[in-house]
């Protein structure tokens, strides 16, 4: 199984709450090549780290990969999709600021590159999240 963080911005475009009451969503919108790459590389069953972007900077909970990656055929713009199906989300979301503080994610994407929305989640930064999760 791998680890993956997806982004989205909860005020516009699609929260964790949302994810709660839908149980599930296809993750569409992906332009950037890499984000799509990342797409790409998914398989059913990974899970997914879902975080809140603009305001809130934060991991607020976990979904899992429930189906293929996809190209978005529907979208006039070269993108790839994905389903997600909700597994938790957080009682404290864990805050970017958080995360930059300890030197254990000083090579994590999230930190090094915070625009790319869709990310790997190397299995030792995964561990290290785990541990600050409340």
């Amino acid at each position: 199984m791998n680890y993956w963080l997806v982004k989205a911005d909860p005020d516009t475009d699609y929260s964790i709450d949302d994810l709660v009451r839908d149980g599930h969503t296809e993750w569409t919108g992906v332009h950037n090549f890499q984000a799509i790459i990342n797409i790409k590389l998914m398989k059913p069953d990974d899970l997914v780290y879902f975080y809140h972007s603009q305001k809130e900077k934060s991991i607020v909970g976990i979904a899992k990969v429930s189906g293929v990656p996809y190209e978005n055929l529907e979208d006039p713009r070269k993108s790839w999709a994905v389903q997600l199906s909700f597994v938790e989300k957080y009682k404290q979301p864990l805050h970017l600021s958080t995360i930059k503080a300890k030197s254990a994610f000083d090579s994590f994407l999230l930190v090094r590159n915070s625009r790319l929305s869709v990310m790997p989640v190397p299995k030792e930064i995964q561990q290290e999240l785990e541990k600050l999760v409340v």
